[in-house]
């Protein structure tokens, strides 16, 4: 079996070093090469075609940002951001880095580790996002799955005279810039709160919301433990790192309690909360993402008669826990990303001002 080629793009030579020598111990992994800027990483991407690259935001004469658009735009590659940048303005490039199709981010080693917990972290991280398909996705072959029925369903048509309350959105792998996608498709002045799980852990979690109230018309934030859900109308409400987001009683709750799936948040803990309060009231999308957190969820919300909608594979950077919504029948539509958010405006009944009609 070939060995997976990865190229290591750091500015520092120490961290460099560390890298190289965690990735050289594994029998299964080649360096392919290294580079300490952001030009160079390009250069050696374009003649070398490495399966990984991993990356650093900060780098001299071209950023990894710049550096990540460009490899994204001529010859996608599987990147991992290896960063420490947990200020707010390198997290936002961090954001914006996901968004152009990094795969995924995880924190340069601290020398405060216990032996051996960060290299198992980064060699599987590294190994994970290999195996991710940036360059083509396959068409996805649904139409089995779309037309399964599912006993109690509405098929997404609230009962008459009655409004969508909520509408929720579960992503993990590729959420970042899926996520802006939907908000920028669903009219500003949304008159329906809109609640949304994302994978991603901290420290690169602490300012995703105000990273997303800037990337469309809506404003975003972190909910807050105990908030009433009509508080939330008109905004974009987060579940923050490390907490799961539940709505019990008409408000908003943070919880500490186990991870499901390995997850905190979790998306399942979002949908079957919405599923058991609103029923079909409520409309959920789970968009692009690794593992099967939200397909339960899902499941129960399209029980009740709400909305459930699952990414199609053709737009999804991982095709993962839209897959098991769909195997579950938990989705009731399977959508390109660009027809997600006309679906939920539809659902809700927005006009383009984003009013009820």
């Amino acid at each position: 079996m070939p060995k997976l080629r990865v190229l290591v793009v750091e500015d520092s030579k120490t961290v460099r070093a560390r890298i190289l020598e965690v990735l050289s111990a594994d029998p299964d992994i080649e360096i392919a090469g290294e580079a300490q800027d952001g030009k160079r990483a390009i250069e050696l991407c374009r003649e070398l075609r490495p399966d990984v690259i991993t990356l650093d935001m900060m780098l001299p004469v071209m950023t990894g940002l710049a550096a990540t658009e460009y490899i994204m735009a001529h010859f996608p590659t599987p990147i991992l951001i290896v960063s420490a940048s947990v200020n707010r303005g390198e997290l936002f490039r961090t954001y914006d880095a996901l968004a152009a199709g990094a795969v995924d981010v995880l924190e340069k080693p601290t020398g405060e580790e216990p032996a051996g917990v960060w290299e198992t972290r980064f060699i599987a991280a590294v190994k994970l996002v290999s195996r991710i398909k940036v360059i083509t996705h396959p068409r996805a072959r649904l139409g089995l799955f779309t037309r399964r029925p599912v006993a109690g369903a509405s098929h997404g048509v609230p009962p008459a005279g009655l409004r969508p309350s909520v509408v929720a959105i579960g992503a993990s792998t590729g959420g970042p810039g899926a996520i802006v996608d939907v908000l920028r498709t669903i009219p500003a002045g949304f008159p329906t709160p809109i609640l949304f799980v994302l994978h991603i852990g901290e420290p690169f979690g602490t300012a995703f919301a105000d990273w997303l109230d800037g990337q469309s018309s809506h404003r975003v934030s972190y909910a807050r433990d105990g908030e009433p859900l009509a508080s939330a109308v008109g905004r974009v409400v987060m579940a923050p790192p490390d907490k799961h987001l539940r709505v019990r009683d008409r408000a908003l709750w943070l919880t500490s309690e186990p991870e499901r799936h390995s997850c905190r948040p979790s998306v399942d803990i979002l949908f079957e909360s919405i599923a058991a309060e609103l029923g079909a009231a409520s409309a959920a999308c789970l968009l692009t993402g690794m593992g099967r957190d939200g397909a339960a969820g899902l499941l129960e919300i399209r029980r009740r008669g709400g909305l459930t909608i699952a990414q199609d594979e053709a737009t999804c950077v991982v095709y993962g826990m839209p897959r098991e919504a769909v195997l579950l029948g938990a989705a009731e539509r399977v959508l390109p990303l660009g027809q997600i958010g006309p679906a939920i405006s539809a659902f809700v009944g927005a006009t383009p001002d984003g009013s009820p009609s």
